[in-house]
């Protein structure tokens, strides 16, 4: 049997189609048109591809213009990544299984590591989210207006639109498969952890989001210049940090909530309500605020506002590929015995999402017109 098949993990792969026991060894290829299914390889694509063009962006933005900031923000999520998911895929191993038991399994994909555990495209999924989200909220100049730690909410809040479209789609497309019987996992909100809409969606950006901003981005606006290797510490510092603060954030909710599933997932709910509404607030003032200030020229990412449109495109055709069996279910479940995430929901964080790529285009443009 492959390296901690736990039995839980070995139900999980079993019911997404293959099996824990051949799961390649620390990096795996598969023919990408052999997959469970067509949108896999199109959705690990899509993330890879976004992954990697944002690092070349990062690499000429600190070539360009000094400003290490996109560097830091990629290398730092995936920092976070590497500290927070081996425990959970193997919990045996780092000797917390009598806690923590196996809570998701990926499907297997083009390229997987840690004996099928890990895709690539996971590991692109960090980095490649975490830059569309802050740029976005940058863009619109909320952390120079606002500071940081309102900044990092409006990081979690328009991470948590574009990440939902994908999290509500994942389970019906077999694209990982969730342990609905793990106590971690409760409440569940359709096909999605509750606890993962909030914390993996909206707390742990903006976790990364606070600490990327206090030890790199308000210096970089400041005019400081770092070294290498400060920029090396700087984003360990942060990757460990962004995984503490992962635990710290949603403390109400896991500590208060304790021995109650309702009370816990109502103070989940509240969590997000209240970073939700605190960062609509501010991203719609800041939307329709015109800032002209000759001395700062107005930020642009255009890999953002190109990409990000891009994205919303794929995961909308995924969506309306997945429609008909999502109309014909019954109780939830597909034929194929797929949960369906909640659609409406989804239909909201699209139209958040897409509305906040627009607002860059549109406060750029009251920029220009008030500075004319």
């Amino acid at each position: 049997m492959a390296a901690g098949c736990a039995q839980t993990f070995a139900e999980l792969a079993q019911a997404l189609g293959f099996s824990c026991a051949e799961a390649g060894g620390l990096v795996e290829f598969r023919n990408p048109f052999a997959l469970e299914n067509p949108t896999l390889a199109v959705l690990e694509f899509t993330i890879v591809l976004g992954a990697v063009l944002a690092l070349i962006y990062a690499v000429v933005r600190l070539r360009r213009h000094g400003d290490p900031t996109n560097l830091v923000l990629w290398f730092g999520a995936t920092a976070y990544l590497f500290i927070i998911e081996p425990p959970l895929y193997f919990p045996q191993e780092f000797g917390i299984s009598d806690y923590v038991d196996t809570m998701f399994a990926h499907n297997v994909f083009t390229v997987d590591f840690l004996w099928g555990r890990l895709p690539l495209y996971i590991v692109a999924i960090y980095p490649f989210m975490a830059t569309l989200a802050y740029e976005i909220v940058r863009m619109l100049g909320v952390f120079r207006s606002y500071g940081v730690v309102v900044g990092a909410a409006c990081v979690g809040f328009v991470h948590h639109a574009f990440y939902e479209i994908f999290d509500h789609l994942g389970p019906q497309l077999r694209w990982w498969e969730w342990s609905v019987d793990n106590p971690m996992n409760q409440p569940m909100f359709d096909a999605v952890p509750l606890p993962s809409v909030v914390v993996f969606a909206a707390l742990w950006p903006m976790s990364l989001a606070l600490c990327v901003r206090w030890f790199v981005g308000r210096q970089v606006d400041a005019g400081q210049q770092f070294t290498g290797l400060q920029l090396v510490w700087r984003t360990v510092v942060i990757g460990l940090l962004a995984s503490l603060g992962t635990a710290i954030l949603p403390i109400p909710a896991t500590v208060l909530g304790a021995g109650s599933t309702p009370v816990r997932g109502f103070l989940y709910a509240l969590e997000l309500v209240v970073v939700s509404v605190v960062a609509a607030v501010v991203l719609w003032r800041q939307w329709r605020t015109p800032r002209a200030d000759s001395n700062t020229p107005p930020y642009r990412n255009r890999f953002v506002q190109i990409y990000g449109a891009v994205y919303l495109a794929v995961m909308g055709g995924l969506w309306i590929s997945a429609l008909p069996d999502f109309f014909a279910a019954e109780h939830g479940v597909t034929d194929n015995g797929d949960p369906l995430g909640n659609l409406w929901y989804t239909a909201v964080c699209f139209a958040v999402a897409l509305g906040c790529l627009l607002a860059t285009r549109h406060a750029r443009a009251a920029v220009a017109a008030a500075a004319r």
